[in-house]
């Protein structure tokens, strides 16, 4: 099935915002003993998977509109690409990325890509969850003491934790475009402002607001766990693990030939923008890298789909990963439209350094955009879809791709399928148990699948009658179709009839040996011509 196409409302929400005394914590996220396995779920799996030949086929067409959007938005240079699973499969790039040195773009070019950075911060406190030596719901005060000494708003405010940093609830004012310029500033002046008792625009716990001070102070709640500098953290366990050896805190540590140089558009002409070293504000803005190495951090979030049992490598576990993707304090949009500006309503939310949006027709998308001076990028990720799209561009606070257009491509033009869920061994069997029980009502099969709460119900003759009025409608019966399941223990099929469709819906019990505990069955006559 065609997904519809979104018309990215996302830009306007949050991921297109621009821009210790260490007592180890009572409640970790760390196993404690060996726990019990299912040896009987099956992952989801893409059927027939041509994803990568389809998207390799629209290369071309991909290249066009980048190059067409770089010239009507005035951008000296973008580098772009699209991974599938853990494949870069289209990598290119158009124009310039240093206009005195006549230096091209490529897809080996440095750039800096700003809020992206947000969501390596949060990955890091999360593997720090994971090992146990923080909790999500510490009170930031416990790692930062001059956080106990702000001013809040309300009496029945909630001490700001670091769930409420991760998440842009802490009360903290948007502070785009000021906290872009504090990307160079000191751990002593991060500190100071927190001190001098910094300004809050809603009570903790209320709703998002856009913080890039509240990433800044999770750099340093890092650093003060680790006991090392948070840039070094991040590098030693997040950037080497994932074999990204081309990216860079520090604009001075990046080869000449590879380095982004940042313009702004002003008076029809570039001018160039003043670099900002990496300081304090590194964890809300700070890294710099390059499609090539970037493509490893997409593909290693989509590396979180399926819930399966395989080995879980590093730098966290899948279910950490999964758990950065998922969207607090959602909002519904029901205007929004899809790419086509057909009605498409979006809701959305910020998880752990990630915007996340469900659509009208199911599509779930994760990502974060990101702008400097100098700079603006973008990425994005469909994790049912195992397809990320990331760009990088050298102009101020500038999309770096026309995704709207981009989305029709991907998303209209070809026929790409999500993951299928396989039928699990037990609703096939029921599947099975249940078109002869409709047809024999069987006592000794009844008391075999049905569950205690069947005929409480609806009492059994009722279930007789009803079921028997739609056999009398439908006809011969003359086969059942797959299971369409909608996890382990639900599903529905169709049973095809000599004078239409029986519909069947049923879940089973969460017992050991799941019975069937809601069956519903209509019919659907031929149509008539």
């Amino acid at each position: 099935m065609k997904v519809s196409n979104i018309n990215l409302l996302y830009i306007c929400l949050v991921s297109f915002l621009i821009g210790c005394s260490l007592e180890k914590p009572k409640n970790s996220n760390t196993a404690s003993s060996p726990r019990l396995v299912s040896d009987s779920y099956k992952a989801p799996v893409f059927v027939n998977d041509d994803r990568k030949e389809q998207i390799k086929n629209i290369a071309p067409e991909i290249q066009n509109l980048i190059m067409n959007h770089a010239k009507t938005k005035n951008i000296p240079g973008i580098a772009y690409g699209i991974v599938v699973d853990n494949e870069l499969v289209i990598a290119s790039a158009t124009g310039l990325i240093n206009l005195d040195k006549k230096l091209s773009a490529t897809t080996k070019s440095s750039f800096r890509i700003a809020s992206m950075t947000k969501s390596f911060t949060a990955m890091a406190i999360m593997k720090l969850r994971d090992e146990g030596k923080l909790s999500l719901n510490d009170p930031v005060s416990q790692y930062i003491p001059e956080m106990s000494t702000v001013e809040y708003l309300t009496e029945d405010s909630p001490t700001i934790d670091i769930e409420n940093l991760l998440t842009m609830t802490a009360g903290f004012p948007e502070d785009n475009p000021w906290g872009d310029r504090q990307l160079h500033e000191s751990n002593q002046m991060l500190i100071d402002l927190i001190a001098n008792e910094v300004s809050f625009s809603n009570a903790p716990s209320f709703r998002f607001e856009y913080s890039n001070t509240g990433y800044a102070l999770l750099g340093n709640i890092v650093s003060r766990v680790s006991g090392i500098p948070y840039q070094d953290y991040i590098k030693t366990n997040i950037l080497q693990p994932l074999g990204m050896e081309q990216t860079y805190w520090e604009y001075d540590s990046v080869p000449n030939e590879q380095l982004a140089i940042g313009y702004r558009w002003e008076d029809e002409q570039w001018k160039l923008e003043p670099m900002l070293h990496d300081g304090a504000y590194g964890a809300m803005g700070g890294l710099i890298t390059s499609i090539e190495d970037f493509s490893k951090y997409v593909s290693f979030h989509l590396s979180a789909w399926p819930p399966r049992s395989d080995e879980d490598n590093d730098p966290i576990k899948r279910s950490s990963l999964r758990e950065m993707q998922s969207p607090q304090f959602s909002g519904l949009y029901a205007k929004a439209t899809d790419f086509n500006g057909d009605p498409c309503a979006v809701i959305s939310g910020y998880g752990y350094g990630l915007g996340i949006s469900e659509f009208c027709n199911n599509l779930k998308q994760v990502g974060h955009g990101g702008a400097l001076p100098g700079f603006g990028s973008n990425y994005r990720f469909y994790p049912e879809y195992g397809i990320g799209i990331m760009a990088f561009c050298n102009l101020t606070y500038t999309s770096p791709y026309p995704f709207k257009d981009i989305g029709k491509l991907l998303f209209d033009s070809l026929d790409l399928q999500p993951r299928q869920l396989p039928v699990s061994d037990i609703l096939a069997e029921r599947q099975k148990q249940i078109v002869e029980l409709i047809q024999s009502w069987d006592l000794e099969l009844e008391a075999k699948i049905l569950a205690e709460n069947f005929y409480m119900d609806k009492s059994r003759e009722y279930r007789m009658s009803e079921i028997q009025d739609v056999l009398n409608k439908a006809g011969d019966i003359q086969n059942s179709n797959e299971m369409e399941p909608r996890n382990q223990l639900r599903g529905s099929f169709k049973i095809q009839a000599e004078n239409g469709v029986i519909n069947i819906f049923f879940t089973l019990t969460p017992e050991k040996h799941p019975k069937v505990q809601q069956l519903d069955i209509s019919f659907e006559p031929n149509d008539e011509k």
